[in-house]
């Protein structure tokens, strides 16, 4: 029987859909030591829909994560976010996709990783063998530290110039012998997975290919649909891996309309209805799971997307901390905002040429912009809004009237 056809819109609607951005409201997570905090059950309820959220220093309006549940629920408090994350009970930080929040109950999912860092001996530093020793010492004996605790992250060069003992807590972190479920001040707080970790999720000792199974059907969830490349991305494994369980996964074979990669993977979820509802309108961080993936971004939505925080400031395009603008389940531009007292500002406006090629799209669009930049503002406490430089030009006074 010959793969089930879509085309690229229906891909797209169903990737929207699946991501928490269509229609479907994230269901609140029950559990978790959230039964006082809705926002909190919400903001768990979206981190158990996407299976991971990547982490990232970079603060602008808000830090990454924060980000991540806000466009997907609005206007949901931050510290419910911080709440839903680092209570202790109901999520952990390990490496997935990148460097991640993960719900608790994916514990034993991650041991085929914590047995390959075992096996390569170190992370990204020569590991220092006595330090490990102290590090799980001290925590025997002190109970959870942060690195300060543990005796310094840095020595005092430059940010990569770390301690023996923040390069043992981290080797330590990446075999699970050490655990994070908590964070103070934006410091890992380590801890003994007997202390952390229930019992329950300790005991299973999962084979590789069982691990990888279940989170490639997860990646399938949570894409709705996807390439084996894509499958492979979202939570980091090779392509190889994902052919050699992808059967088991239940994945439905498709093929999509402009998809070039070949045979593409839909969830039997995302096919047993057309995705239908309210399209969210809002800025996403650059590291949201909508568009972590450069190549996936461009082939869904025809949207080239780059973060320059990293690019020497005369060399970007777009701005620092680029955001970009989805409205009506297209990423129509992008915002590089800022924030002066109590305004929020957009350094830079770049919308895509096709959002504004009629006068109607123009309008639409300015009416999208304005209101994902009120909504983010109220959200971090701004009240006013200031746009620095549009593109194109001309747009001004329509975006000047729709901010009104």
């Amino acid at each position: 029987m010959p793969p089930l056809e879509l085309s690229s819109e229906q891909a797209r609607r169903i990737q929207l859909r699946a991501q928490g951005l269509l229609g479907r409201v994230v269901t609140p997570s029950h559990g978790g030591g959230l039964r006082r905090d809705p926002g909190a059950r919400r903001a768990l309820g979206a981190l158990r829909h996407l299976g991971a959220v990547q982490l990232d220093t970079i603060s602008v309006l808000a830090r990454s994560h924060e980000l991540v549940a806000y466009a997907r629920l609005g206007a949901v408090g931050r510290l419910s976010v911080e709440h839903a994350y680092w209570n202790g009970t109901a999520a952990f930080e390990y490496w997935s996709h990148a460097a991640c929040v993960l719900p608790i109950e994916d514990w034993p999912l991650y041991a085929f990783r914590r047995r390959a860092y075992v096996e390569r001996g170190q992370h990204w530093h020569r590991t220092p063998e006595q330090a490990c020793k102290e590090v799980l010492a001290r925590l025997r004996a002190d109970g959870p530290l942060t690195a300060t605790g543990l005796g310094g992250a840095k020595k005092g060069g430059e940010w990569f110039d770390r301690t023996d003992h923040k390069i043992a807590a981290e080797y330590l972190l990446a075999t699970g012998e050490v655990v994070c479920t908590r964070r103070v001040g934006w410091r890992r707080v380590y801890d003994l997975p007997e202390r952390a970790i229930p019992a329950a999720l300790r005991e299973p000792d999962l084979s590789d290919d069982e691990c990888v199974t279940t989170l490639v059907t997860r990646a399938g969830r949570a894409l709705g649909v996807a390439t084996r490349a894509d499958l492979a991305d979202y939570v980091r494994v090779r392509g190889d891996q994902v052919d050699g369980v992808v059967e088991a996964t239940g994945l439905v074979p498709v093929t999509v309309s402009g998809w070039t990669n070949g045979t593409a993977w839909a969830h039997p979820e995302a096919l047993a209805e057309p995705p239908r509802g309210r399209h969210r309108t809002t800025l996403l961080s650059p590291f949201d799971s909508l568009v972590w993936d450069r190549k996936r971004t461009q082939r869904v939505f025809a949207f080239d997307h780059r973060l320059e925080a990293y690019v020497p400031k005369p060399k970007r395009v777009h701005g620092y901390f680029t955001m970009p603008l989805l409205a009506g389940g297209r990423l129509i531009g992008r915002v590089d905002p800022a924030r002066e007292g109590t305004t929020l500002i957009a350094r830079k406006v770049s919308l895509e040429p096709a959002a504004v090629n009629t006068p109607a799209k123009a309008e639409r669009a300015m009416t999208y912009l304005a209101e994902a930049l009120r909504e983010a503002a109220e959200w971090v406490g701004c009240d006013a809004v200031r746009v620095e430089l549009l593109d194109p030009p001309a747009l001004a006074a329509p975006l000047t009237a729709a901010l009104r």
